[in-house]
């Protein structure tokens, strides 16, 4: 089994091949290989999910020629044996990124220990399925799931039944509406799952179609950690759906995170330590401490003695340090700065406080 990170969920992207495939090895594997160049060129964590289930068994044999029902129709079309599975997990290996797969039904789940899938999605329409819960949760793999259409108390539920196993898991807030439209995201569900499950990596799946940026801006900004979309590529005559993203898509997708993330910089649990840049820009609008009067050497400073005015001189003493009751070492001029070598005290002792203001200001 392949060694996951300390959190297998924190920034990976999930890029769901589920049918794209269309039933077609060579198709799989050509997304797999134009989708896994952008995860190398952008330098991010991404699995490739594929969608497994035991198609012979998991429709009934009296419905197996309904045509008529859509979902059982395009599980038909798009079935690709064990061997053909096989090798586009392999695909995804080679191509650099993490194997995860959905399995439907308990077959694919063992299906998924053989093809050394190193983390398994469990889809919306089965976070109440117990008998596939179950065994998932037996494979000890990270198991990340969508919170689509669901109940409170089936999310607790799941949560609670992870954590009692310590399987790791991490909830997608999901909307399950493909595709779907911006005024549909309800992205604030992002915050209600963070506040309840303090304990679990919250992330965003999502199909909408107009942008590839707004909403992941929006999702990092607000704890998503993980991030799912559909993709597919331009191919064999083939329409791409609605709620899927080509492989440029995914590009502004990958760049969009980074630009979150670079705005967001540390983490809202600390506080962030300033760049000297920053430091530099503010120490040049601080005020200096500059004598009033003809100041000899021994006086002891007062308020009185001094005043602050911009700008702030290197090696000057300034608004932020106190000195009054210090005595003077050396004389001190009308509207002379208040220098560090004026005085003997600690800043002036301590090598690192005495570096600073040496090269503060002008």
């Amino acid at each position: 089994m392949t060694t996951i990170n300390r959190n297998p969920f924190e920034d990976l992207f999930v890029l769901e091949l589920a049918n794209n495939h269309w039933g077609r090895l060579e198709r799989g594997k050509e997304i797999v290989y134009q989708f896994g160049r952008v995860v190398r060129y952008n330098n991010v964590r991404a699995a490739i999910k594929l969608q497994l289930r035991d198609v012979d068994r998991f429709i009934h044999k009296d419905f197996r020629d309904r045509q008529d029902i859509r979902y059982i129709k395009k599980t038909i079309d798009t079935q690709l044996s064990v061997k053909e599975l096989a090798a586009l997990s392999e695909e995804v290996r080679l191509n650099g990124c993490i194997r995860m797969a959905t399995p439907f039904d308990e077959a694919s789940v063992d299906l998924c220990v053989d093809l050394d899938v190193e983390i398994i999605k469990l889809a919306s329409s089965d976070l109440n399925d117990w008998v596939l819960i179950e065994k998932i949760a037996k494979t000890r793999k990270p198991v990340i799931a969508s919170t689509g259409g669901s109940s409170l108390k089936d999310v607790d539920d799941l949560v609670t039944f992870f954590a009692n196993r310590k399987v790791p898991l991490a909830l997608n807030h999901c909307v399950s509406l493909y595709p779907s439209e911006d005024h549909e995201l309800e992205m604030n569900q992002i915050d209600f799952l963070r506040d309840r499950y303090p304990e679990n990596t919250i992330g965003f799946s999502t199909h909408e179609y107009h942008d590839w940026q707004s909403s992941i801006l929006i999702a990092y900004a607000k704890g998503a950690r993980t991030f799912e979309r559909h993709i597919d590529i331009e191919a064999d005559g083939i329409e791409v759906s609605p709620y899927c993203s080509r492989p440029e898509q995914v590009d502004l997708w990958f760049k969009a995170f980074k630009r979150a993330k670079a705005m967001c910089g540390t983490p809202g649990t600390q506080k962030r330590t300033p760049p000297e840049k920053e430091i530099r820009y503010l120490d040049a609008l601080v005020r200096g401490a500059y004598a009033k009067e003809d100041l000899p050497a021994g006086h002891r400073l007062t308020a009185a003695d001094i005043y602050l005015a911009v700008p702030l001189q290197k090696g000057q003493l300034s608004c932020r340090e106190l000195f009054s009751g210090e005595e003077l070492v050396c004389p001190l001029r009308k509207d002379e700065p208040l220098r560090i070598d004026h005085i003997d005290n600690p800043y002036s002792r301590v090598p690192e406080l005495r570096q600073s203001i040496e090269e503060r200001g002008i």
